[in-house]
Formats: C-alpha cells, structure tokens, sequence
C-alpha cells in the first residue's frame, strides 16, 4: 500500500524544498514534484516532453491527462511506500481526475494535502529573486499567482470536508516549517 501526501502551495512557498528535506530525513519517503517530473520529460526530448514544455513557457497547466499518467507512474514505480508530491493538484479538474484514479486504486491512499500558506509579497520575493530562469519575472508570477489562486478555495473545501487538509505557515524558517511538516507527516503514518 502507497501512502500519498500531497503538498500545495504558491509559487515560491518553499513547497518543493520542504518535501526534499523531509524526504532526506527518512528512507521510507519518496519525494517527486510535479514540475521536477515535467522538466525530467522536457529534457528527455520526448513529444510528451515538447509538449509540457509549451504549456510551462507560457506559465499555463499542463493538460490533465498528461498530468495524471506522469504522476500515477511515479506513484507505482516509487521505491518506498510513502510517497510525497509537492505540486498537484493545481486545478479542480487535476483535484477530481486524482480522487477518481484514488477510488479505483486500492493500492494508493492519500493520507493529506498539505498546504504551505505564504503572502503574495514573500512569495513574490521568491521567485523573484531566485532568478532560476525565464519564468521567473514579474508578469508570468503574476500569471502563475492567479492560476494558483483561482481553484485554492474549492481545492481547499474539498479536501476539509473529506478531513484531508493540513495547512502550515510557510513564513517561517525552513527548518521550523519542515519540523511542523515532517511531525504532522510521521503523526499520519503513525495511525495507521
């Protein structure tokens, strides 16, 4: 059984360095994000890849189903049963293609979705500044801000009725962020 959390958050909220870091700590935590998953296929070359690669450059979601069989494989061929994806869901479409791919799935449980709660201004502060390439200037965070934004609250109800939603303050020091992550995580693991 693959036990699955899921980690959200804005662009910039440290999301995918708290899901490394956490992923060091134990050996029986696998950690993929979604735009690392995407940018492996782009390098690869392949027509998957050319295609993510279109939808990235312009800052848009890569379409569903491209998603869906990019991290179910993941998921499957993940060398640990824990398994840690920071990224996804990103629209309420990806939110529901996953539930319903969940409810067939006996093999894979989601445990939680964790959201990492920034500002806009520390977020922007971020991305900005870490200048990792052309999708990091002002217009295209301001794109990817609203597409974050625009699905969070119907992300978020979904996941609180279903008693699945964790948040977390991402404002803080890394190491405390990944702490409060990493206990609420073990605490999960531990119950069942």
């Amino acid at each position: 059984m693959k036990k699955l959390f899921l980690i959200i958050g804005a662009p910039g909220s440290g999301k995918t360095t708290d899901a490394e870091l956490i992923a060091e700590r134990h050996e029986n935590i696998t950690h993929y994000s979604t735009g690392d998953m995407f940018r492996a296929e782009v390098a690869s070359g392949s027509e998957r890849g050319k295609i993510i690669k279109s939808y990235i450059d312009n800052g848009n979601l890569v379409p569903i189903d491209i998603v869906i069989e990019t991290i179910v494989n993941a998921i499957k061929s993940a060398p640990t049963d824990v398994v840690v994806i920071d990224g996804y869901p990103r629209s309420v479409e990806q939110m529901e293609e996953l539930d319903k791919y969940l409810q067939k799935e006996k093999d894979v449980k989601l445990e939680a979705v964790i959201e990492v709660e920034v500002s806009e201004q520390t977020a922007r502060d971020r991305v900005l500044g870490r200048g990792r390439g052309a999708d990091d200037n002002n217009e295209v965070f301001d794109n990817r801000m609203k597409v974050y934004m625009e699905p969070l609250p119907e992300i978020e109800k979904f996941y609180s009725e279903k008693g699945l939603l964790k948040k977390i303050s991402g404002e803080g020091t890394i190491e405390e962020i990944v702490d409060e992550m990493d206990k609420f995580i073990q605490s999960k693991l531990q119950n069942d």
